[in-house]
């Protein structure tokens, strides 16, 4: 057995992989099925095991991975978004860097208890933070050239605002589990395709059909599979189409003077084409002087918050590390995003409606299990961080 992050583990017995695809609103999946694309699922929902699921809050890529690889939630990880405010350097920085994670990774304890661990992710964001500390394969599709895998995987290097980054991300995989094994495989995949098209569309029920595919292939190599996701996925406009924004920086310049507040966005990464860094969770930080009270009543007064919470409310509702978000925190409803400056954001890369995530009307996510798993608590509230639990514990 081991033990990470306060929870116990079994060694795998099976070969294991565990799928984080990314953006999975759980219809997806439903709607894949029904319009016949992905029949290796619809034959798992039957026979296998099929949960809904939280992702943490927020319903970022950045923490729902690493809640994933930990098995624990952001306030014991650290990683609390894409990005922050980093109150020791007064700058706004990428959670990207290993040095942000307190917490070590299932990953990184399996392969020091001798298994043969692969992490393959569609983002090279995410490479450093997964397979901080583990000893074997990590590499991401976005940088697969480098890694020097393009050959054995025999794709072309794809590019990062493509369906065909995810699809590398799963051939890889299989071919990787053919050519030499593995006890343990991590495959994350990249919202491009859910950012541009809602559940049940063309482009949509493609992206499933490749996935099912692979997928099946690595159920007939014997793999133990557990799917699940970092966050769902929403519209979020207006009746005409347009994106619907609150741009909190310029909601409080208005209220209490340029400049006085300052609103992280931590949905911000180095690929915001297709979202405009607009997302449905943000952080505040205020002067000490600032009427904190009065400025959460006037927030959550706008057409569009579902919440506003203190600092210490959200960090301890979302499980959150308190010392890395601001002052207030804004979490908005599903049809609408939040901004901080209308200047500052540059939407003439969205070629299609805007969709996004991040606020609780993405929190429900898929958590599927290849193999029927007998007398799980009927209570209980599963957590999209449960994958690995239900993998090594429950599934061999």
């Amino acid at each position: 057995m081991l033990l990470v992050n306060a929870r116990s583990y079994r060694l795998p017995t099976q070969p294991t992989v565990v799928v984080c695809v990314d953006g999975c609103e759980p219809d997806y999946i439903a709607q894949a099925v029904a319009h016949g694309a992905a029949p290796w699922l619809k034959s798992t929902l039957s026979n296998g095991t099929a949960l809904i699921a939280d992702c943490v809050i927020p319903s970022f890529t950045n923490p729902n991975n690493l809640s994933i690889v930990t098995g624990a939630p952001p306030a014991v990880h650290g990683i609390c978004g894409n990005y922050l405010f980093d109150t020791t350097t007064n700058s706004e920085v990428m959670m990207n860097d290993p040095k942000w994670l307190r917490a070590p990774t299932l990953l990184a304890a399996l392969a020091d208890a001798g298994r043969a661990v692969a992490v393959i992710t569609a983002k090279d964001k995410l490479r450093s933070l997964l397979g901080h500390g583990m000893k074997g394969l990590c590499f991401s599709a976005e940088k697969a050239d480098a890694a020097g895998v393009l050959e054995w995987v025999g794709r072309p290097l794809p590019s990062v605002y493509s369906a065909e980054l995810s699809e590398f991300v799963f051939a890889a995989g299989v071919q990787l589990m053919r050519r030499q094994g593995a006890d343990v495989m991590y495959l994350s995949t990249t919202d491009y395709v859910q950012h541009k098209h809602a559940p049940g569309t063309p482009e949509a029920d493609a992206f499933y059909r490749m996935m099912d595919g692979h997928l099946a292939e690595l159920d007939a190599l014997g793999c133990v599979i557990v799917i699940t996701a970092d966050h769902g996925m929403n519209a979020k406009t207006r009746l005409d189409a347009s994106p619907n924004v609150i741009y909190l920086q310029d909601v409080l310049d208005g209220w209490i003077g340029a400049g006085v507040a300052r609103v992280i966005l931590p949905i911000t990464d180095p690929y915001v084409v297709h979202h405009g860094a607009l997302g449905s969770f943000a952080t505040i930080y205020l002067p000490a002087s600032a009427d904190r009270t009065t400025l959460a009543s006037r927030l959550a007064a706008l057409r569009g918050v579902e919440c506003v919470l203190t600092r210490e409310a959200a960090a301890e509702r979302f499980e959150l590390p308190a010392d890395r978000i601001g002052d207030l925190v804004v979490v908005s409803e599903r049809f609408t995003v939040l901004g901080s400056a209308a200047s500052r954001h540059d939407l003439s890369g969205l070629d299609v409606p805007l969709r996004s995530h991040g606020g609780l009307s993405e929190q429900q996510v898929p958590l599927i299990v290849n193999r029927r798993i007998e007398g799980l608590e009927a209570t209980r509230r599963w957590r999209n961080f449960d994958a690995f639990e239900l993998a090594l514990n429950h599934a061999q």
